[in-house]
């Protein structure tokens, strides 16, 4: 079973020795292969479950379990980058095509045409940098999808949206206390 993480010092993005967007990925690939860690992790059919696993380079990674028709909801990463990668099932992602500004705004309308959608089905991923906005859905009536998710710095915050068609809107900022 894998040891949680350890309090990381929080060393911004490029510093001497912080894994890139490129090694986040290959690592949440390489864990997301580890078929004795995925079966580690217990599923519930009501909710998500999660176990902490120790990242490269100080950064800090989650296995993440997914119900059939669970989600996450529109968030961001607090200005960390990180990666993706699906152990099983298949994960849909929607996310903007834009660079968000993090502070100083509570609504915002989105440009048309800013809207992608894709979709990762077992061993697919994507890495994704400190701006990203998205959310990510099991879609699947009848499946559990298994996930590994990587972040450098270690998440500082999340910021949770919501969506009404164009318009978005900061509607909580979470913390890492909060996830425990």
């Amino acid at each position: 079973m894998p040891t949680p993480v350890p309090g990381s010092s929080l060393v911004s993005p490029g510093a001497p020795g912080a894994p890139s967007e490129a090694d986040l990925l290959a690592f949440a690939r390489r864990a997301a292969a580890d078929a004795h860690l995925v079966s580690s992790l217990p599923l519930d059919p009501q909710g998500r479950t999660w176990m902490r696993l120790n990242g490269p380079g100080d950064s800090e990674a989650w296995l993440i379990g997914w119900p059939p028709g669970s989600g996450t909801g529109w968030h961001d990463h607090g200005g960390s980058h990180g990666a993706l990668a699906v152990a099983s099932g298949v994960l849909t992602e929607h996310s903007l095509a834009a660079r968000l500004p993090t502070d100083g705004w509570k609504t915002l309308e989105l440009a048309d045409g800013i809207d992608r959608e894709r979709q990762f089905p077992e061993g697919q991923g994507r890495a994704f940098g400190s701006h990203h906005v998205h959310q990510v859905l099991n879609a699947s009536a009848e499946r559990h999808a298994v996930s590994v998710h990587a972040y450098y710095p270690p998440l500082p915050l999340m910021r949770r949206y919501g969506r009404s068609g164009q318009v978005l809107r900061l509607e909580q900022v979470e913390r890492p206390e909060e996830w425990a």
